[in-house]
């Protein structure tokens, strides 16, 4: 039987992260409503814009030139006929590699969601148009450089703004080509732009706030996998479980500590005797602090990910556009609500967060390979027994390779938002760098993965060689998962491949969700 296509109408309702992450993957395919209370809010919007521009009252972008330059009045004739200079052109100087096409999809989806508060005074068919793009798979190329985040993303969002009408480039089954090629062979037409839709297209926190939605899910899933990476380490240690008792939590009583206890005491759940999995050496009393303090540790991302997760979604389903229309008076409202200094703290944070969990993983992972600190392991965690183990250097690299990952992400800690400039003949004289802390954040989602699945791959293998993880049957089964995409590690041999498989796990299964 044919599975149903999941589908996700947007008609000025709020819509959740987990649905704008399904249409970023392509899961969920994008709908405008046709409910007719949705269509006359859209039309009154419009109506409203049409009438400020017939009494001669100044509409910013419309009837007057943009930022510094909006002393400038065009007659209402031109406005209505050309709706100005185009900004698309001379915003076409961003820079850089292209942001992922799940990033920019999300964006897409976040302008869509932003435009159909009916606040913006554009029509359907400009989001009928953006919802097309998505449904047939259609991803804009758009410069990752190049925005200061106030008036948000105007020259990211140029691009897929240029898109639409048939302009620059974008990905499509999997090449790059001309946007009208794949107008062509979507049986699209370019897009006319109608009065005020270039730049309510542009001006607005889209794209920090669709990199900040793929980076929140990327963050959780990261944790997870680094609890479960966490409880591995305490089994291949011969740690103590008692480290990650409730009675701990309460007596502090933050809630992401508490609930990443509770997860870490459920991985390592026994019915064996507990002398028979955990050291007795008067040394081994308490455990190292990046293990001892897992649940203090990437609780902090836990938390953080609640609020964080909240202040997203709010940024995803407002409307950030300007201006906008009231829609009791249809005055033309000017002000900033493209300003990202939301997503910018927010991205600050998460990359602080982050960063603290990859430097957590990797601490675990030299404890893991050090013989002076694993407790009888292997050094290095080598695979092979006897003479020939000499020749072999298991994990040492790895190690090496944790340490660098964990370093980079450490360095782009840096909050982005504390570095506002002055720019655009100071008319924006003080901006958010929302963009720019989203994409620091997507980078040290990038790192920490990577960190984490070396965490993962060496503390599976530190715990078939410790054995007795069949007495812990939920590390067991999470074993068995690794290792259907990475073998033991015996004799040495390349494991760039295998950190990628275990990466994607991480990123697109739920084998690490406790």
């Amino acid at each position: 039987m044919e599975k149903k296509q999941q589908t996700l109408t947007i008609g000025g309702q709020n819509v959740s992260l987990e649905e704008i992450v399904a249409v970023s993957r392509n899961v969920k395919k994008v709908y405008i409503s046709k409910e007719r209370a949705f269509i006359d809010r859209m039309e009154r919007s419009r109506v409203m814009l049409a009438e400020a521009v017939n009494r001669n009252i100044p509409v910013y972008g419309v009837t007057t030139g943009y930022g510094k330059s909006c002393g400038k009045r065009l007659p209402k004739e031109e406005a209505k006929k050309k709706n100005g200079a185009s900004p698309l052109n001379f915003h076409g100087c961003g820079t850089g590699e292209p942001l992922g096409i799940e990033e920019t999809r999300a964006a897409m989806v976040c302008r869509l969601l932003c435009l159909a508060r009916g606040y913006s005074g554009v029509s359907l068919s400009l989001l009928e148009q953006l919802a097309a793009f998505l449904r047939k798979g259609i991803t804009p190329v758009v410069p990752s450089e190049g925005s200061v985040g106030a008036s948000g993303d105007l020259t990211p969002m140029s691009y897929i703004a240029a898109t639409l009408a048939g302009d620059r480039e974008v990905f499509y089954r999997g090449r790059r080509m001309p946007a009208s090629e794949a107008l062509e062979k979507t049986k699209l037409y370019p897009y006319a732009f109608q009065m005020k839709e270039h730049l309510s297209m542009m001006n607005g926190t889209s794209v920090m706030t669709g990199i900040a939605v793929t980076a929140v899910e990327r963050a959780a899933r990261i944790l997870d996998a680094a609890i479960c990476a966490s409880a591995l380490t305490v089994h291949a240690l011969k740690g103590k479980a008692h480290h990650f008792h409730p009675e701990i939590g309460k007596a502090k009583s933050f809630p992401g500590q508490i609930r990443v206890a509770e997860k870490m005491a459920q991985l390592l759940e026994t019915k064996a005797a507990l002398s028979d999995l955990e050291d007795d050496s008067p040394d081994s009393l308490q455990d190292p602090y990046s293990v001892r303090c897992t649940p203090q540790i990437a609780g902090v991302l836990d938390d953080a990910l609640r609020w964080i997760s909240e202040w997203v979604i709010i940024e995803a389903n407002s409307s950030n556009d300007n201006p906008i229309f009231d829609p009791e008076t249809g005055l033309p409202l000017m002000s900033g609500n493209f300003y990202g200094g939301h997503m910018a703290f927010a991205m600050d944070a998460l990359k602080a967060a982050l960063a603290s969990v990859a430097d957590m993983s990797d601490r675990q992972v030299m404890l893991l390979v050090a013989p002076q600190y694993n407790r009888g392991l292997p050094a290095d965690l080598v695979g092979v027994k006897g003479p020939e183990s000499l020749f072999h250097h298991g994990f040492k690299a790895m190690s090496l390779s944790t340490s660098a990952l964990a370093a980079e992400a450490l360095k782009n800690t840096m909050p982005a938002g504390s570095f506002s400039r002055s720019t655009e003949s100071h008319n924006q004289d003080k901006v958010s760098m929302g963009t720019i802390a989203a994409r620091d954040a997507a980078r040290i989602c990038t790192l920490t993965e990577r960190v984490v699945a070396i965490h993962l791959l060496a503390a599976a293998q530190a715990c078939e060689l410790r054995g007795n993880v069949r007495q812990r049957h939920r590390l067991q089964s999470i074993i068995k998962e690794i290792r259907k995409v990475s073998s033991i590690v015996q004799e040495d041999r390349p494991l760039d491949s295998d950190i990628e498989h275990i990466v994607e796990l991480i990123v697109y299964s739920d084998v690490f969700r406790v």
